[in-house]
């Protein structure tokens, strides 16, 4: 079924026509050109495309770190752009789990308390405690490290522990092995494939082969506009996969 047709049954994550202009005085960037995607829950897919195509604003925007111009995003059935701030925030750290290519980390506190600080966010008791989620990604003994004192690939894991500390719906997750070693890249796939194993809805920006290999979709993202691959499985154009097709309209 094409990216751009909602499955609401299933679909944990949902964008429909989002249109993101900027302005500059009297110029105007249109970086997203009604884009619609669905992403359902147990379902990892990659989105791919040249730099400037507008990834970035396309993930911030289903992260409700950003608002659209125009369109909608909803969450398990629940819209989170076009509400205010402090509403956003609130139904992100509940149902939205966003890793970073800084790797959302606070620098001044210990691993476990970063997944703690992201747990706090939501009022009751967390799903599992952030030891538990360290235990998950490997990094049980690394707990009351700083993030100075981590390893790329640490950083890496422990980026993944905090954007799922409150158990989410959806895992977005920005360039998540840009500057890994093949070795410690696959780990963070594996990790990001078990998520979705457990229901989860992952979709990843990336450049990476490796990334586009373990999706089970991909979307290429070019000049604000999106397509689908034909099929899974198919080449990629820069990616030694499957050949890319206009979704119809």
């Amino acid at each position: 079924m094409s990216a751009l047709t909602a499955r609401p049954h299933t679909d944990a994550l949902t964008a429909r026509e989002l249109y993101r202009f900027f302005r500059a005085g009297e110029e105007e960037t249109l970086a997203l050109r009604g884009v619609s995607l669905s992403v359902a829950r147990g379902e990892t897919v990659a989105v791919i495309g040249p730099s400037g195509a507008g990834k970035s604003t396309l993930l911030s925007c289903l992260a409700g770190l950003d608002e659209p111009s125009g369109g909608e995003v909803r969450v398990d059935g629940v819209r989170v752009s076009h509400r205010p701030e402090t509403e956003r925030a609130r139904l992100r750290a509940r149902h939205i789990g966003v890793l970073l290519q800084s790797r959302n980390l606070l620098h001044h506190l210990s691993v476990r308390d970063n997944v703690r600080l992201a747990q706090s966010a939501v009022p009751g008791r967390p799903a599992s405690s952030a030891e538990e989620l360290l235990d998950r990604v490997g990094l049980r003994e690394r707990r009351y490290a700083l993030p100075r004192q981590l390893s790329g690939g640490e950083l890496a894991r422990a980026g993944l522990a905090v954007a799922l500390a409150n158990a989410p719906a959806v895992l977005l997750a920005d360039e998540p092995t840009g500057e890994l070693d093949g070795g410690t890249e696959r780990r963070v796939l594996e990790l990001l494939r078990e998520r979705a194993a457990d229901g989860c809805a992952v979709l990843i920006v990336t450049h990476s082969p490796a990334a586009v290999r373990v999706a089970d979709r991909v979307i290429t993202l070019d000049d604000g506009r999106a397509t689908e691959a034909a099929e899974a499985g198919a080449p990629i154009p820069g990616t030694h996969g499957p050949e890319v097709r206009h979704a119809p309209g």
